[in-house]
């Protein structure tokens, strides 16, 4: 994941100091872009250990179109409990944006199941993709993300938006844009769940693996993970893993984390940090 430590040193080098809206501060560039061969090994660091539990459990979670942490918290995932209620509750997040993006006729719209139908039955479109930015339901930044919930909005405005995808020559390639790149701690989860969605789709609709590309806005590192940074760029990159999927389950929605089993990973020690809030 050499891209991803090059983005890391670029942020660095080159970021602007700037506020937002946790006040914990950033440094900060825009509009950055790597790619990565799905052939060349899972894209999951080796700079530092991630829990891969939690990358899948919360895409599976997305994919069920849940916005409740308790199926997270009862599968061992904590990383939504900041912005939730006191009963769980997030608002219509990613996987209501989904899985049920309201229509115009109080219909409801299920993206995922257009493309994986596009991918199996016309995957020469240019129209492949789905996206969470509904701005009928984003939060107002003048109140907090419970708030936002009580009042039917989503907690979070949505980082990681828009998912697009690209056949060619049997391979399944897709391409991911984020609006706001938390770069220590966000973008490598971001990175590897787009990988193991990929590898979901690809096999779902009989399709070789081609690459994931991240394009991100506004990508920072808050001023408490710069010293984690640091330390991070010190650490010599490891071989990547690899990840397989023991079956191939009915539907897209039929994965469960027992379905995927990773070889190879030995990582350096995670680096903790604190989540700006």
């Amino acid at each position: 994941m050499k891209p991803y430590l090059l983005l890391l040193q670029d942020i660095l080098d080159n970021g602007v100091a700037k506020g937002d809206r946790t006040g914990t501060g950033t440094l900060s560039v825009f509009g950055r872009q790597f790619r990565h061969k799905l052939s060349d090994g899972f894209p999951l660091l080796t700079t530092k250990k991630l829990h891969l539990k939690s990358i899948i459990n919360e895409l599976i979670w997305f994919l069920n179109g849940d916005t409740n942490t308790r199926w997270l918290k009862n599968n061992g995932v904590s990383i939504w409990d900041e912005w939730a209620t006191d009963q769980g509750d997030l608002g219509p997040i990613y996987g209501a944006q989904w899985t049920a993006w309201p229509g115009r006729e109080g219909n409801f719209i299920n993206q995922i199941d257009y493309v994986v139908d596009c991918l199996k039955n016309r995957p020469n479109s240019r129209r492949i993709l789905f996206h969470a930015w509904n701005v009928d339901y984003l939060p107002d930044e003048t109140i907090s993300p419970q708030e936002n919930v009580k009042a039917g909005r989503m907690a979070l405005p949505p980082c990681h938006l828009l998912y697009q995808f690209y056949v060619a020559n049997g391979e399944l390639s897709s391409q991911l844009m984020i609006r706001s790149s938390d770069t220590f701690l966000g973008l490598p989860y971001n990175t590897a769940s787009l990988a193991v969605l990929t590898m979901m789709l690809a096999q779902q609709a009989n399709l070789g693996l081609g690459e994931i590309i991240i394009c991100t806005g506004d990508s920072h590192i808050y001023n408490n993970h710069l010293d984690q940074v640091r330390t991070q760029l010190k650490r010599a990159p490891k071989e990547l893993p690899k990840l397989e999927i023991l079956r191939c389950p009915e539907s897209i929605y039929d994965y469960q984390f027992e379905d995927f089993h990773l070889k190879d990973y030995e990582p350096y020690p995670n680096i903790p940090a604190p989540v700006a809030v």
